[in-house]
């Protein structure tokens, strides 16, 4: 009953840490920011794998949670993820949450934006028609061959169409010149960071317009981790620094918030 009620107001302490925290920001939070359902899933998140979280100094954690409030995304519906390496605990945007920040905020509304990888057997043709160019893309019916590239494309409203293709060397080349090649994103979750890699590159050519320049500063940082040597060093300068154990608020038996 005692570590029950210890367990109890850890959680109401952390949850309290956070929103004031996110009350001190809240000029960098999107408009329509729930704060209450942020909360409850930054606390479920926490919950639901208690050591992952164990090394890491509630400071060090929230930071990582704010990032992801900045930009309005969700951990739980993997828009978004806190990914320890070594001593590092990063954020990552995941190409689930890179293609909802260019559908809300992309100033020429869009109408699909996707990302697929390509593998053996799959059938991928560009082709120009009346001087525009577009693509075919016939995948193999539960094809679990060899991945050879990914492609990104965006359809707009007004039926534009841009599209960006990178073969299996671009995609290794760009995870060979990442600090972070074998961090769990790549070695884990290889294709998502495949996808992630040519949408990073597609939106490049998306005008996006975010509603402040936090969201704009998260949002950059954030698609450059993977291959900014200057990032990432900070990002380890910063992890070193971290030497309180976060205790976690998880009890066996104990539902999540």
């Amino acid at each position: 009953m005692a570590e029950n009620t210890q367990v109890a107001e850890k959680k109401e302490n952390f949850a309290m840490m956070l929103s004031e925290k996110l009350d001190s920001v809240k000029d960098a939070l999107p408009k329509d920011f729930n704060q209450a359902r942020f909360v409850q899933n930054c606390l479920a998140l926490l919950n639901d794998d208690p050591e992952k979280f164990k090394k890491f100094s509630p400071p060090v954690i929230m930071s990582g949670l704010l990032k992801a409030s900045y930009l309005g995304l969700d951990f739980y519906s993997n828009e978004c993820y806190l990914i320890p390496y070594g001593t590092k605990l990063n954020y990552q945007t995941s190409y689930t949450g890179a293609m909802k920040l260019a559908k809300k905020y992309s100033s020429r509304p869009i109408k699909e934006i996707y990302a697929k990888v390509i593998r053996e057997g799959d059938t991928f043709n560009e082709k120009i028609v009346n001087g525009e160019q577009s693509f075919d893309f016939t995948p193999k019916f539960l094809n679990d061959g060899k991945i050879i590239g990914a492609f990104a494309a965006v359809i707009y409203k007004d039926g534009g169409l841009n599209y960006d293709v990178m073969t299996l060397t671009e995609l290794e080349n760009t995870r060979k010149h990442s600090k972070a090649a074998n961090s769990p994103a790549w070695k884990d979750f290889t294709s998502e960071m495949y996808k992630k890699t040519v949408l990073r590159r597609l939106c490049k050519y998306i005008d996006l317009e975010f509603e402040n320049p936090m969201q704009q500063t998260t949002f950059d940082d954030d698609m450059a981790i993977e291959t900014d040597p200057q990032k990432l060093n900070e990002i380890e300068v910063e992890a070193e620094a971290n030497t309180v154990e976060f205790e976690p608020f998880d009890v066996v038996g104990e539902q999540n918030v």
